[in-house]
């Protein structure tokens, strides 16, 4: 297994043992995850460019140029950026034997069971004149120039690693890295819809790499039969259409005879026809689709999800196939799977994450179940033949980006990889750095993972893909949050909303505090706005009380983020809260506080938005009243009048004029005024 592996200057990742999941806001590096793999395990002359190196590698590469023509050679070349992807592979250490593992084992010690592979893209031995140097008299920047020499100059090196000791390396090649592992790429299928290009009927000819797979194959016996088979059919066919080509041969033959034809030593021309199976099933095979009355529908006219769905599906299948009937033992197959939700219907999402992990026992059970049904063949091998090979599982690893909360609250939390971009603070004085991509490993939550799965399944939040995100109380917020928004930003000159996406999640005041661990994991900036919920516990039972009565919350989000001993207290909290609200790195909370100074406090939403607009609700004067008489009138004007969602509606939606609650608008103003940007959190 594919236990983790590192980029170096980027990030680190640990692969789950069955599917990785890779989530994340756009351009945040899932896509480039895949591409690495792809340029540096493919093939040993991968020729990158230099916008395949991070962009903090840019001036390093001008910082080298510079060295050179000073003449300080040995620096220039420790100054020349270079990429690296770095594999740590577990393995059973008790294993007799290594089989493709071995050429990877460089270390001695009988306890250690892992091997690092090491593949490097950098400048090649000897080149550095040749890339630095005879740059005055060129065209472009320096940097122009230089990425244009990067790919005649840089150069694949593979090496292995002593897990123990990183200075005893081995140069390998890459083709025992091809045996040990075989990477495959499931691309998003964007084409599906283009009914001019080749890939309009890309179905079709994902049967020719089927079928060559089974040409040959020795450790499939029931798909070797078939290949044979469509091989005699082919050959019977190839000479029945012989004899009719020379029929048309005859009676072509005379009339070219006028042109002088054959000339040459007068060889007459002979005709063949030759029929290759491979190309024959590409450029011919079509799936079809039943339809009425006999008529049957070709590929292309099917919806868009089920050709999408067909497809991954054979695709899944062909590189089981490739890999079971070439590879001579196993090893580790890693397969990814870009964005399997396009054009799918959520419902089938939902199903496809679900099934991908049933795959390699699936594909497997199949074969066994065509090996038992097959005819019994002559001096064939079957699987109860001595060295015949009759595996229960399929050894994948998949690792799949998606931008889909469908896809992603359907993964288990142990599989999630959220993709995030940090800005680091630059020194002052220095220019902004770019952001660099972190990882963050889900699997190492410690929360309520079963209450936040099923949470994150039932309301369908998107919270991996979101810029920032608010978290309320109940329902009546949920409809009111975003109308305090827009007014907020409507009556605040030059405040415009930045092109963001904010997820708004209604979770309870009782259950805020279960997401906490994740959020700041996540690190985006989150507004969690709460209710005071005051009790009396002096009294049995802890009734509700007012707020300026005393008294502690009850509101277990509120005693989570402050539980140091006292702060439960109403008044404390009350003056924690007088001048904003309670920040902590990405979290905000927001909790009702008196609308001025000494003055009444809600204890829920309704009460704190009738003490925000008492002429709304003919309040009246409050002088000569105490708050808590204040908070009491308040509440009378909504308890037992309409639902909370009717209350919010009618005011949002209203013609009435209204003012934002304080400790919304305060939270709100807070949210606005952050970028998006992750920040690096207290439990980092």
């Amino acid at each position: 297994m594919i236990r983790n592996f590192r980029l170096l200057r980027e990030a680190e990742l640990t692969f789950a043992d069955e599917a990785t999941v890779c989530v994340g806001r756009n351009n945040t590096g899932k896509t480039s995850l895949a591409k690495l793999f792809k340029l540096l395990t493919a093939r040993k002359d991968a020729k990158l460019r230099i916008e395949d190196f991070s962009a903090d590698c840019y001036g390093e590469f001008l910082d080298a140029y510079d060295l050179y023509a000073k003449g300080e050679t040995q620096q220039a070349h420790g100054r020349i950026p270079e990429i690296s992807l770095t594999l740590h592979i577990s393995y059973d250490a008790d294993s007799g034997q290594y089989g493709p593992l071995a050429p990877f084992v460089v270390d001695l010690d009988p306890d250690c069971s892992e091997v690092v592979i090491n593949f490097t893209y950098a400048l090649n031995d000897g080149a550095l004149e040749a890339f630095l140097g005879d740059l005055v008299g060129s065209t472009g920047t320096p940097l122009e120039r230089l990425a244009r020499r990067i790919p005649a100059h840089f150069g694949l090196s593979v090496t292995a690693v002593d897990p123990t000791d990183n200075t005893n390396q081995r140069s390998v090649d890459l083709a025992d890295v091809h045996r040990l592992v075989k990477v495959d790429f499931l691309e998003a299928q964007r084409g599906l819809d283009d009914e001019d290009r080749e890939t309009s009927q890309p179905i079709g000819a994902i049967f020719e790499q089927l079928f060559t797979a089974a040409k040959g194959s020795k450790r499939v016996e029931w798909l070797e039969d078939l290949a044979t088979r469509i091989d005699e059919r082919l050959t019977h066919t190839s000479n029945d259409l012989d004899t009719s080509l020379q029929d048309i041969r005859s009676q072509v033959a005379p009339a070219l005879k006028s042109f002088g034809y054959p000339g040459l030593g007068n060889h007459e021309f002979v005709t063949a026809a030759q029929l290759d199976s491979r190309r024959l099933l590409k450029n011919f095979a079509r799936i079809h689709y039943p339809g009425a009355e006999g008529v049957r529908f070709p590929e292309s006219y099917n919806g868009l999800g089920t050709r999408n769905l067909v497809l991954m599906l054979l695709r899944l299948f062909t590189f089981y196939r490739e890999h079971t009937a070439k590879s001579h033992e196993w090893g580790i197959h890693l397969i990814f799977l870009e964005e399997p939700e396009a054009h799918l219907h959520p419902q089938m999402q939902e199903v496809f994450i679900q099934q991908l992990l049933l795959f390699p026992t699936l594909f497997p059970k199949l074969d066994a179940e065509m090996r038992a049904n097959a005819p019994e063949r002559t001096g064939a091998a079957n699987e109860n033949a001595p060295g015949a090979r009759n595996e229960a599982s399929w050894n994948a690893q998949f690792v799949v980006t998606t931008h889909s909360a469908h896809v992603a609250n359907r993964a288990r939390f142990s599989n999630i990889r959220y993709f995030r971009k940090e800005e680091e603070a630059a020194e002052p004085g220095e220019q902004q750095r770019p952001a660099r991509t972190v990882i963050k490993d889900l699997s190492k939550l410690a929360s309520d993972e079963k209450f936040l799965l099923k949470y994150l399944t039932l309301t369908r939040a998107d919270l991996y893909f979101a810029d920032k995100a608010i978290l309320v109380e109940g329902a009546s917020e949920r409809v009111f949050v975003p109308a305090a928004e827009e007014k907020i930003v409507a009556g605040t000159p030059g405040t415009v909303l930045p092109p963001q996406y904010v997820t708004l999640m209604e979770v309870g005041g009782f259950f805020a505090h279960k997401f906490f661990p994740l959020l700041r994991i996540l690190g985006i900036p989150t507004l969690i706005i709460t209710d005071l919920d005051p009790v009396d516990t002096s009294q049995p039972k802890s009734p509700k009380c007012a707020a300026s009565e005393g008294g502690h919350t009850c509101n277990p989000s509120i005693k989570e983020w402050t539980d140091e001993a006292g702060t439960h207290r109403v008044a404390e909290l009350l003056e924690r809260a007088e001048t904003a609200p309670l920040v902590s790195a990405n979290l905000c909370l927001a909790y009702q506080v008196p609308e001025h100074p000494e003055g009444p406090c809600g204890r829920t939403f309704e009460d704190a938005f009738v003490l925000a607009n008492p002429s709304l609700f003919d309040l009246g004067a409050t002088d000569g009243f105490t708050n808590v008489e204040v908070e009491k009138s308040a509440r009378d004007k909504v308890v037992g009048k309409a639902s909370k969602v009717d209350f919010a509606l009618e005011h949002v939606l209203g013609e009435y004029e209204w003012e934002v609650p304080k400790y919304i608008k305060r939270g709100l103003e807070w949210l606005i005024e952050q970028d998006g940007t992750a920040t690096k959190t207290e439990s980092e």
